[in-house]
């Protein structure tokens, strides 16, 4: 057992020590140094006591933390010189000691430092502005910042702006020529170019007042972020006003453009689009993409790169029917603008759908989307009735039966989870009853959860459709029915990889010492205290769910999932448990297998996708780019072409999904012979249209 209660004793003798003597005044800003000795302490005693790893805050915990206090402080090196770098490396090894003796001094050097350093380059860019720049010199800049080193000293350092600002100034040009094809006052290239530098000194200008904003708390905010983060990518440290962040990420908004977002190394990135959302309708904006800045229509736009991401979703959300310009970053580096009109996402379109296709043998297939694994906890523990996932996936089952079916597709593309007893409960729809997922807490005890439901809703062959962002509660549906030989899982090469659960920790509800309750809000940890495992054993942590049959992917080159991110928990594995596999029809992957092999050569569809997921590979790994206009505009006139060769063969699923409105879904109000349009887009998307083809190899 953790030695909690041991550390909780130590815990009263060291803030006796805080607490000695007067209590000190907040600062201007509203700096309170002994609110965050406080966190600091907390942090140090209730990570290691909760977190599932049981790992110790030690010197390797501490360079952990560091690693990602650097890359949030300066991940672009913009601003740091190596000096700076290796002046704060020297409080690396001390972090957990400082946590314990409230003597946390690295994140007020590093706020110290990062303030001198963004003064110095607000004046080198007005100076770099002002010499002006040539465009037909050939240069490049590299664009990955983990090939890049931090300059040696502000020489160095103004020349990395000069490349910036001369590849920002080339792109808005560059911009401002295209929309010059469709002005009726065609401007000179003379006025455009004195536009472009114009837009661009107004955009760095709102970057460095956003900068100088910072306050040292924000500074501190962040550190203990860092240290939740290094037990793993899923543990946080929540302050006060990012409990609203925190509701964005896990549930996802319900206004504004409908994308799940999340702050990583400064940059703004696109986690999931929630289906029927402004931005599922308007279907340019992806999982991956990087939002680099927004824009209110008619507005110049703001730069979000290094912003806080409850500034950003401030600035994303706004009233119904305005329209909000992104400007993101593509996986593959292309930069486009994306114009979203903001409305209200409602709650319905984030609901089970499901239709019936028509099947190339001249049958019927049935077609369940589950976009999330919803449940209303509050309103079911108050027996007020509530929707949940489990009941409308049982419902569209008993609908499509109505029908004769030659099988059904499952779609848990893009579902990021949700609820882990409705994951147990849909696999079980599938299957008699029996173990479904083990689930291992941080003591070491697994338990079994089951479907206790002897009734199967449908036992006929069943595809599972799944990809790179299936993650959690989804990956525990694939893997039980994967496990059970009951379903043919297709899709990329991995899901996601999250198999863990985490919980909210309210500091202010776990303080030790009885006077501390009149201290400020404290904010929050969300801690990551289980895991998930397959019944044949193995984790779905890490190495998620492999498809029995894998189709290319124009995002497979992405390195997308819990692999890739840092300090995640390793896969493992816990024993075995006993289950009855599917008594049904035996499922022959290798013909399966083979005939799908051969279809993919013929297929238009998934034959360009594989072409163009090799470009986007090649694209990715060019991360020094040309800073010679003709080069640019070459580069940007290659890629309209392959996006638009992309665009007339291929349409990501969701592209479409929820264009239909609330009485459609309802089929009240609708004409009789109306057709939804998800209904239309999802009949274009060569996943399901091989789906439907395995369906047809399975019935053989």
């Amino acid at each position: 057992m953790k030695t909690f209660i041991r550390r909780s004793l130590s815990a009263f003798i060291v803030i006796l020590f805080f607490t000695a003597g007067p209590a000190r005044a907040k600062d201007a800003q509203g700096f309170d140094q002994k609110r965050n000795q406080l966190i600091g302490y907390m942090l140090d005693k209730q990570l290691p006591a909760i977190h599932f790893s049981d790992r110790k805050m030690n010197s390797s915990l501490s360079l952990a933390a560091f690693d990602l206090y650097l890359k949030q402080l300066d991940y672009q090196k913009r601003f740091l010189l190596s000096r700076d770098v290796q002046e704060l490396r020297s409080f690396a090894p001390h972090i957990a000691d400082s946590l314990e003796h409230g003597a946390i001094v690295l994140p007020a050097t590093g706020y110290d430092i990062m303030k001198e350093r963004i003064s110095q380059v607000e004046k080198m860019v007005d100076q770099i502005m002002a010499a002006g720049f040539d465009v037909n010199s050939d240069e490049v800049y590299e664009t990955d910042p983990e090939k890049l080193a931090f300059v040696d000293d502000l020489n160095g350092l103004k020349d990395r702006w000069r490349k910036i600002m001369k590849g920002q100034v080339i792109t808005r040009y560059l911009g401002l020529v295209e929309d010059r094809k469709k002005a009726k006052d065609k401007l000179p290239d003379d006025a455009l170019w004195k536009q472009a530098k114009e837009k661009v000194a107004k955009v760095n200008k709102e970057f460095f007042l956003r900068l100088h904003q910072e306050t040292l708390q924000d500074h501190f905010d962040r550190f203990f972020n860092s240290i939740a983060r290094a037990f793993d990518p899923h543990t946080n440290y929540l302050p006060p006003d990012k409990k609203e962040d925190f509701d964005i990420q896990m549930r996802g908004s319900l206004e504004g453009i409908g994308a799940l977002l999340r702050e990583e190394d400064g940059l703004i990135k696109v986690v999931r689009i929630i289906p029927g959302s402004p931005s599922a309708k308007q279907g340019r904006l992806q999982a991956e993409d990087t939002i680099l800045q927004v824009a209110e229509k008619g507005t110049e736009p703001v730069d979000v790169t290094d912003m806080r991401l409850s500034d950003a979703v401030r600035l994303i959300r706004g009233s119904k029917g305005s329209e909000v310009l992104l400007t993101v970053k593509k996986p593959d580096g292309i930069k486009e603008i994306i114009p979203i009109i903001r409305d209200v996402v409602q709650i319905e379109e984030t609901f089970v759908k499901d239709t019936v296709l028509d099947s190339p043998d001249g049958g019927k297939i049935g077609y369940v989307l589950i976009p999330s694994f919803y449940r209303d906890f509050e309103k079911t523990k108050n027996g007020d009735d509530a929707r949940n996932a489990t009941e409308d996936t049982r419902k569209a089952l008993d609908d499509l039966k109505k029908t004769k079916l030659e099988g059904i597709i499952l779609d848990l593309r893009d579902d990021g989870g949700g609820s882990l007893v409705d994951a147990v409960d849909i696999a079980g729809l599938f299957v008699k009853s029996g173990p479904i997922v083990q689930v291992k807490n941080s003591y070491g005890k697994t338990r079994v959860l089951d479907d206790d439901d002897d009734k199967i809703e449908y036992s006929g062959p069943l595809v599972v459709l799944v990809n790179q962002f299936s993650a959690s509660a989804s990956e525990i549906v694939a893997a039980a029915l994967q496990d059970y030989k009951r379903a043919v899982i297709v899709g990329g090469a991995h899901t996601h990889g999250k198999g863990t659960v985490q919980t909210i920790i309210n500091l202010n509800e776990n303080m030790p010492v009885l006077q501390f309750k009149k201290m400020e809000d404290l904010g929050a940890l969300k801690v990551t205290i289980q895991k998930f495992y397959r019944i044949t054993g193995g984790s779905t942590q890490y190495k998620g769910v492999v498809p029995d049959i894998i189709l290319p992917s124009l995002f497979q080159y992405l390195k997308s999932g819990e692999k890739y991110l840092d300090y995640s928990l390793p896969w493992d594995q816990v024993g075995p448990v006993d289950f009855t596999p599917f008594s049904g029809k035996p499922i022959d992957l290798a013909m399966i297998r083979e005939k799908s092999e051969q279809r993919r050569g013929h297929d238009e569809g998934l034959t360009i996708i594989a072409e163009e997921a090799k470009k986007a590979e090649e694209r990715s790994k060019q991360t020094a780019v040309s800073l010679k206009l003709a080069d640019m505009r070459q580069k940007m006139e290659e890629v309209r072409q392959e996006r638009k060769k992309v665009g007339d063969q291929y349409r990501k699923y969701q592209e479409g999904m929820g264009d239909d409105d609330q009485s459609e879904m309802d089929g009240k109000g609708a004409k009789k012979d109306e057709v939804p349009d998800w209904k239309e887009e999802i009949k274009k998307d060569p996943y399901i249209s091989e789906a439907k083809n395995i369906i047809i190899d399975m019935g053989k």
